[in-house]
């Protein structure tokens, strides 16, 4: 029994309802992928790019990506096919407690290992320093560097903690991805102010001195399922990046609600969001200039991942969270991600409590000038998983002119187990 068990135990959970929420599903299948990106290597522009004999390096990030394993070993394939050696380097930054062995062991956990995509997999935080910018050096993984040549792989999307002409993607996957911890450090020194601009300059000296020729971009839908592809020259991916970029913002889900009392995450996850849980739709954002998601007042967790590797980025914007949370950290995991981004507020521990009922009740008991009878919460599995939600009884009124959403009939009680964990079902 936690110290405030007895001071929230006369908390009732209000009834529920489940809800639909309805968004484009314009995904596309891995046949669909796999004829357009040989119709961009049929390209001249594109197929020339990749010579005989030639060493060539394709990044592979940190994130759950869809078809990842897919593309990347569609393209070490075609590398082959056109004579050339394949080999990939893990791009993501301080990932993987910065080590090498820990970035390799978290492409192991995608998928991604030499049998899978068939091809060496090069892991190192060695750099080498290409040239310097402004006040500050460009510094590139050193396997990339000694290749002939490098394909930049990503998916293209918003970022959690700033904006600008290019947030995630093909510039930052070279800027800090390539960075390894040493450059992604770098990017950060200044603040999420100067994130967008830094990544550009990094982006542009990296395609100019060394060794970048083709970028492949990825863009998903709310279901963060592949919906676009597109494969163009180095050259082209600084002006091409900021409107896919835009597009990318378009597919993003949300929760259509504006606000609630209480928003329950029941998974944090690396592979759900670099900040663990996505603040475009959770609200909770590490820069306080930027406005996104959901407003709610309090926010709880109930786990980990098992993806996540211990990694609990993101837990600091939450405002409760379970014991088995807390018990699955892995501080080396996580602290990594705070001294390369310089800022503690998203790796500070929450307020623990025994269970996911407690989470919930703590929640509300701690929440200013509500209706305690009738709390305004939203349950979701994960801030990417967010189709089916659940919303307190009390929230129906606030459907009614949303047409993306389709409530339930039945009203129902949250049902815990006997060590008070969450059965119900969303």
């Amino acid at each position: 029994m936690s110290g405030i068990t007895n001071l929230v135990n006369h908390i009732n959970l209000p009834r529920f309802v489940r809800v639909h929420q309805s968004f484009p599903h314009n995904e596309l299948s891995r046949e669909e992928i796999g004829i357009i990106l040989e119709n961009y290597f049929s390209q001249p522009e594109i197929k020339n790019a990749i010579k005989p004999k030639e060493r060539i390096c394709i990044t592979c990030g940190s994130r759950g990506v869809s078809n990842m394993v897919f593309v990347t070993r569609w393209l070490a394939d075609k590398v082959k096919e056109l004579g050339a050696y394949p080999f990939l380097v893990p791009a993501m930054g301080s990932h993987g407690g910065a080590t090498a062995e820990g970035q390799k062991k978290i492409l192991e956990s995608l998928g991604i290992t030499e049998d899978s995509i068939g091809c060496p997999i090069l892991s190192s935080m060695e750099t080498v320093k290409i040239s310097e910018v402004e006040d500050f050096s460009v510094n590139m993984d050193k396997n990339a560097f000694e290749a002939d040549g490098v394909i930049v792989l990503n998916r293209i999307k918003a970022h959690t903690s700033f904006e600008g002409p290019v947030e995630s993607g093909l510039m930052k996957m070279m800027a800090i991805g390539l960075g390894k911890q040493y450059g992604a450090h770098i990017c950060h020194a200044k603040g999420d102010d100067y994130m967008s601009h830094r990544i550009f300059l990094i982006g542009n000296e990296m395609i100019k001195n060394a060794n970048i020729r083709i970028g492949v971009g990825l863009i998903e839908n709310a279901f963060d399922k592949t919906c676009k592809v597109v494969v163009m020259p180095a050259n082209k991916i600084p002006d091409e990046e900021p409107k896919l970029l835009k597009e990318a913002k378009k597919e993003m889900g949300r929760i259509f609600l504006n606000s609630c009392d209480v928003l329950i995450v029941k998974e944090l996850g690396k592979n759900y969001s670099g900040a663990g849980m996505d603040p475009n739709v959770t609200g909770r954002c590490a820069n306080p200039k930027l406005h996104k998601g959901i407003d709610s007042q309090r926010l709880g967790i109930f786990d980990l991942t098992a993806e996540s590797h211990g990694n609990a980025t993101g837990m600091g914007r939450a405002d409760l969270a379970t014991e088995k949370f807390f018990h699955k950290i892995s501080f080396d995991e996580t602290y990594p991600n705070f001294i390369t981004g310089y800022s503690p507020v998203g790796y500070q521990i929450p307020i623990i409590v025994d269970n996911e009922e407690e989470v919930m009740k703590a929640a509300v008991a701690s929440c200013l000038d509500i209706d305690y009878e009738n709390p305004r919460i939203i349950i979701v599995n994960n801030s990417l998983e967010i189709e089916n939600i659940l919303i307190s009884e009390a929230m129906i009124p606030e459907t009614e002119n949303i047409p993306q959403l389709t409530v339930g009939e039945d009203k129902f009680y949250i049902e815990f187990d006997s060590n008070g964990n969450m059965k119900t079902v969303i």
